[in-house]
């Protein structure tokens, strides 16, 4: 088969600035944004300016999330971007649509505070993105706004959705599935390779992610099952605003890789240029979004958006000890004013607190050059690296060897730990894991599809 490339974006959640994105209620909303808000126009015009006259490929996918909270002014701009993309580039665009594209309780901020904003319905969406994969699928299914569509003389594209009319982040019933089989097979018969795109993760980005009903496909065994034993072992997907390359194996031993992208318009922040080498040989490589037209107080786009990010976490974590309400609506703990002290209690103590000190809280001990570390800091840091892969905290590195002692000395009390699907976890593994990378590369990779 020919070689294949094309670029992959995800969750540009393209806000128009002059909608309104500004004040003290604006301000305070920001607190605990991972990603930008008022600044998305911006940064999504710096990307596909760089997209326009990037020449390793004419075809771009998209892969969901495209509008902040669907907002039906925010489609007809970002469909206007597209076209003029387009039309400038000449490259071929294949979207997604999510959750954040349709029937939201849609919102702006002004000097007044936040105020609600017409957002757009499901039906309408095909009407706006019928030019970017939709009017030209070789297959369409109108309910899950599914499609496949002929990306090369030999690769095919496979597009699934699971938000839909009415519900989200479902997950799929045997009639989709059997469309999803249907069209692999005939993929197959045609002598065609074919991989797929999701909003979703199918797989967790990090193992801890799995806790999370929200972060990851429903029924995501099933899903790899359908997609792995009918030939299609590749998947990209977004959501979680985090880098990752994950691989599992179908009930049948297929491989199955899910390949997830960070958001443009918050950190971590990239692109990927894959290249299909042959049917069974997928490189992968990450390229950080380019620099984007803001009044950043100094700083480049990359410290821009980490500092944003950081926010958010110090945030959460300061207001544990200043705001335990606040802290536990934002970590979905139901209220109750006995668990708001102890949050209060704890949140003040680990505020405070160095690295030294908190490995003493559980009778551990830190090596010399962390012990005087701040512990939020280390902490920031810890849940910074999750979403930007590639953690740092593997075993033999001296925060790397603290926090495998940490997990040691806690495993007990996590010994009937489950995911969010009721699968068994084993604790010391799974933080392991999502601490440390043992495995692949996130950022830059060649994978095998089958063994």
């Amino acid at each position: 088969m020919k070689e294949l490339k094309f670029y992959l974006i995800t969750d540009t959640h393209y806000f128009k600035n002059s909608l309104g994105a500004y004040g003290k209620e604006y301000e305070e909303f920001m607190e605990t944004e991972q990603k930008c808000f008022a600044e998305t126009q911006a940064i999504n015009e710096s990307v596909f300016k760089y997209l326009e006259t990037a020449d390793e490929s004419d075809i771009l996918l998209i892969a969901g999330d495209l509008t902040f909270w669907g907002e039906t002014e925010n489609h007809e701009a970002f469909t206007k971007l597209l076209h003029d993309f387009k039309e400038k580039s000449g490259k071929r665009i294949y979207v997604l649509t999510a959750g954040h594209d349709f029937d939201n309780n849609s919102f702006g901020f002004n000097d007044k505070g936040r105020f609600s904003i017409e957002s757009t319905s499901f039906e309408s969406l095909c009407d706006y993105y019928k030019d970017f994969g939709y009017g030209d699928a070789i297959a369409f299914n109108k309910e899950h706004l599914s499609y496949v569509a002929q990306l090369s003389d030999d690769v095919r594209l496979l597009v699934i959705c699971n938000d839909i009319s009415g519900k989200k982040h479902i997950a799929y019933d045997d009639e989709f599935l059997a469309w999803i089989v249907q069209q692999a097979k005939k993929a197959q018969d045609d002598g065609q390779m074919m991989f797929a795109m999701e909003h979703y993760p199918v797989l967790p980005g990090q193992p801890v992610l799995a806790l999370i009903a929200d972060a990851w496909q429903a029924e995501s065994k099933k899903l790899v099952n359908t997609l792995a034993d009918n030939g299609v072992h590749l998947i990209f997907t977004g959501h979680m605003h985090n880098q990752s390359i994950n691989v599992t194996r179908s009930e049948k031993g297929n491989l199955f890789y899910d390949v997830c992208t960070g958001s443009v318009i918050g950190w971590p922040s990239f692109m990927r240029l894959v290249t299909i080498e042959d049917e069974n040989t997928v490189n992968i490589k990450s390229i950080q979004t380019p620099e984007f037209e803001w009044d950043k107080k100094g700083l480049s786009s990359e410290e821009y958006l980490i500092a944003q990010f950081e926010k958010m976490i110090r945030t959460v974590i300061y207001s544990m000890r200043d705001n335990p309400e606040k802290f536990m609506h934002k970590v979905n703990m139901k209220y109750s004013p006995s668990k708001a002290k102890l949050v209060h209690m704890l949140g003040k103590k680990l505020n405070k607190m160095t690295v030294g000190q908190f490995a003493h809280l559980l009778g551990l001990s830190a090596s010399p050059e962390i012990k005087k570390d701040s512990f939020v800091e280390f902490a920031v840091d810890i849940v910074r690296s999750i979403f930007e892969g590639n953690q740092p905290y593997v075993e033999g590195t001296a925060k790397g060897d603290l926090l495998l002692k940490v997990f040691k000395r806690l495993k007990p009390f996590f010994k009937n730990m489950k995911d969010s699907q009721g699968n068994p976890m084993d604790f010391y593994e799974v933080m392991k894991n999502t601490v440390g990378n043992y495995g692949i590369d996130d950022y830059n990779a060649t994978i095998k599809l089958s063994d």
